[in-house]
């Protein structure tokens, strides 16, 4: 009778090892799909009990125009506006409908989780394609993980993520295509930059650096005639999403051009900052590099940035590496050339503490180039080999520190800095004093948006320039259609202001709430009777 106790296995501790690492690396997309969704939840979770998740107005806004398609006197994809591309909010659609969804900000952070889950992905996948070791590739999946402002912009319905995620993919197609030359390459590449143009216009820039490269290397290999074919078709496909949103200006704005010039515009607000004196950086390069810079510094950390600065100076030296891989992964600085090249033109503003004024503002834009440092600090840590137990921990250090000290400046300028305006006020006044009485509130989405959403009044509640009739006939007859009124007093920037003020029946109104960044006037009791309380113009076109 065989003892089975005294059976032993004679397995090579190597081969073990050798296994569960062979292992690991088979099924690595899967568990890292796993670890990072639990990251991910479980950092929408801490930023929503800390109230943080919708400290960006901006975030308010983005969930307020998605809950406006389907929700509200005059619903439907035009309210899909002009001011911000659309993505966004489209993907808001299906969720946006249910009330925890929209005031939770679950709706809009749903997307930005995903671009978190998926970017990690990328960079995972993007380095093995660089011949990375595994260690180099976990090292630089960390440096994007372990860092609080992509946890914290990934836990809102901010659009950073969704296109950080959408502009690495095309880039890691494009890299991809460089090698195999297969044109189902080159369209995954498009497909994935044409998102990004429905996103940020940082994605149209990167659709022209992205088309030069192609060309470059094309041309490289293949001459002018077959580099004319791959252009178009590239251009194409990636351009569609461009070409869809000038058609939609022209056929809802009348103006193929409105979302560049028109009066809710990023180019009429850099107007108005220019005029006050508030765009240092136009037209001075040097201090529009530095302001990003340093953006990108409080974003990453300061060591985190010199070694990954580090990383790529190493891996555009590299012999080993051929032209092209380097000639795509300039692809990678789209961002960093793209915002400087905003700030000199006055086409951006980016407030610094302490260096350009006394607050924050879009210091977000930082976050960009995270992962773009990932990948070449995993480079570098692949690449020095003698040096690679230090690196790794300082690295670990950094990132350890940075992680304890919950330092995050996106955090900073989200609740104190320029992009949040407190407006619970005027929103606490409304749901306390609206919530139960018929009749409309008088509003500019384009200036109080946030006050919208923090209200927690139904959409359809609210007169704005999106209402069609109900605005053009509320802001010349206000005593008719509306009970209350929410504006700047005498602000004509403010465009409730600017046509109702001059109305005669504007006088109707008293002033009954007087807050920072907003007043509330209600209708005098003794013209209830004439007030319209319930939609009557049924569906407008």
């Amino acid at each position: 009778m065989i003892n089975i106790n005294q059976i032993t296995l004679n397995v090579p501790n190597g081969l073990f090892k050798n296994t569960v690492s062979n292992f690991f690396k088979k099924y690595a997309i899967v568990f890292l799909s796993i670890i990072l969704s639990i990251i991910s939840i479980g950092s929408f979770i801490l930023f929503y009990k800390n109230g943080l998740g919708l400290a960006y107005n901006d975030a308010r806004s983005h969930l307020d125009i998605g809950r406006r398609v389907v929700e509200g006197l005059k619903p439907g994809l035009a309210q899909l506006g002009s001011v911000w591309l659309p993505l966004p909010h489209m993907l808001m659609i299906p969720t946006i409908w249910n009330d925890f969804m929209w005031h939770s900000g679950l709706s809009g952070a749903l997307q930005s989780m995903i671009s978190f889950v998926g970017t990690g992905i990328i960079i995972y996948v993007f380095l093995k394609k660089l011949n990375v070791n595994f260690i180099g590739r976990i090292i630089g999946l960390l440096v994007f993980v372990a860092n609080w402002n992509v946890l914290y912009l990934q836990s809102t319905a901010m659009t950073e993520l969704l296109l950080i995620g959408t502009m690495t993919a095309g880039v890691y197609y494009l890299l991809i295509w460089q090698d195999s030359e297969k044109i189902l390459d080159l369209i995954k590449a498009s497909f994935w930059i044409m998102l990004s143009t429905l996103n940020r216009y940082d994605g149209w820039f990167l659709l022209v650096m992205a088309t030069i490269l192609v060309g470059i290397i094309t041309l490289r290999k293949r001459g002018y005639k077959v580099t004319e074919g791959v252009i178009l078709l590239f251009l194409t496909l990636a351009g569609i999403g461009i070409a869809l949103w000038v058609l939609w200006n022209l056929l809802i704005f009348k103006d193929p051009l409105y979302f560049i010039l028109g009066p809710y515009s990023a180019h009429a607000q850099q107007q108005q900052l220019s005029q006050a004196g508030n765009l240092p950086t136009k037209h001075n390069l040097w201090l529009s590099t530095f302001i990003y810079y340093y953006a990108l510094a409080f974003n990453v950390g300061i060591v985190t940035l010199i070694i990954g600065s580090i990383g790529t100076l190493l891996f555009y030296f590299d012999k080993k590496i051929s032209s092209n891989v380097k000639i795509i992964c300039l692809a990678l600085f789209a961002p960093l050339i793209f915002n400087i090249i905003a700030l000199y033109f006055g086409f951006s503003v980016l407030f610094i503490q302490g260096i350009s004024g006394n607050t924050w503002f879009n210091v977000r834009y930082g976050v960009m180039m995270v992962p773009t440092i990932a990948i070449f600090i995993g480079y570098l840590v692949s690449k020095l080999k003698n040096f690679r137990p230090v690196l790794i921990g300082v690295i670990l250090m950094i990132l350890f520190f940075s992680m304890s000290s919950a330092d995050a400046v996106t955090v900073d300028d989200a609740r104190v800095g320029s992009s949040q305006v407190n407006v619970s006020a005027a929103g606490n006044w409304l749901n306390q004093n609206a919530k139960n009485k018929p009749g409309f509130v008088l509003i500019s989405a384009a200036s109080h948006d946030a006050i919208i959403f923090s209200s927690g009044l139904p959409m359809s509640k609210f007169i704005h320039e999106g209402t069609g009739a109900y605005w053009l006939s509320a802001t010349k007859s206000p005593d008719r259609w509306a009970r209350w009124i929410v504006m700047r007093t005498n602000d004509n920037t403010d465009q409730t202001w600017k046509l109702v003020s001059k109305s005669p029946g504007f006088k109707r109104f008293k002033l009954v709430g007087h807050f920072p960044f907003a007043d509330i006037y209600e209708l005098k009791p003794q013209y209830l009777n004439q007030l319209e309380t319930k939609p009557v113009f049924g569906k407008q076109k």
